[in-house]
């Protein structure tokens, strides 16, 4: 009985395997279709699956709908594009540089996929559930940037008087409408970033934080 039971332990890991080969070749296809020039406006579970060659079942059962599907290729181009980096720059003993590479990671994030995720983004003003989505997933950054500036309140460095003021005004300046339009101008990756950082200085100084 002991070899039957490694036996099927055996397959339960080539087929967790295969499925995730297949689950990461639809993405990857979605991912695709999206960066195409028709965009989001040809992305649908029929067209994925052909070009992923596998079938409509097969998508489905693995993101249910377009909605999940728009969701996983999302959370694959957020690790991809960096978001990796988060944690180390989080650890930095200085709150002040994490901020500033806070800023860097999601600079670069936002500005290599602006393209495709504003496709996405907009695609949630039509779609409640993929809205709340995108909205819960851009509240993780919140939370960032909060923890962020109760080091720099501890070190007396920011006002508790200004202190939600100030996690609002840095999760507008680090979202993607500012980098996206600041990129669109035709500036590069390294002159956006720089704005950026400068920005959400002058945004805490000018509520009277001292960094």
């Amino acid at each position: 009985m002991r070899p039957a039971a490694k036996r099927r332990g055996y397959r339960s890991a080539k087929r967790d395997s295969a499925a995730e080969k297949t689950r990461a070749r639809i993405i990857a296809a979605a991912n695709r279709q999206l960066r195409s020039a028709k965009g989001l406006r040809s992305l649908s579970l029929e067209s994925v699956a052909a070009q992923a060659g596998v079938t409509r079942l097969t998508v489905y059962n693995q993101f249910g709908s377009r909605r999940g599907l728009l969701e996983a290729v999302f959370d694959d181009v957020a690790f991809r594009g960096g978001l990796y980096r988060l944690p180390a720059a989080m650890a930095e003993k200085d709150p002040r540089v994490a901020l500033l590479r806070l800023v860097t990671i999601f600079c670069e994030f936002w500005y290599f996929n602006r393209r495709m995720l504003g496709q996405i983004i907009g695609a949630g003003v039509a779609d409640p559930r993929l809205e709340r989505a995108i909205r819960e997933r851009n509240e993780r950054r919140r939370k960032l940037i909060t923890a962020i500036l109760k080091r720099l309140e501890a070190a007396d460095r920011v006002s508790p008087a200004v202190f939600e003021e100030a996690v609002d005004v840095l999760f507008v300046l680090t979202g993607h409408a500012v980098f996206s339009g600041l990129a669109d101008k035709g500036r590069s990756v390294g002159t956006v970033c720089r704005l950026v950082q400068a920005l959400a200085i002058r945004a805490l100084d000018g509520l009277h934080l001292v960094v």
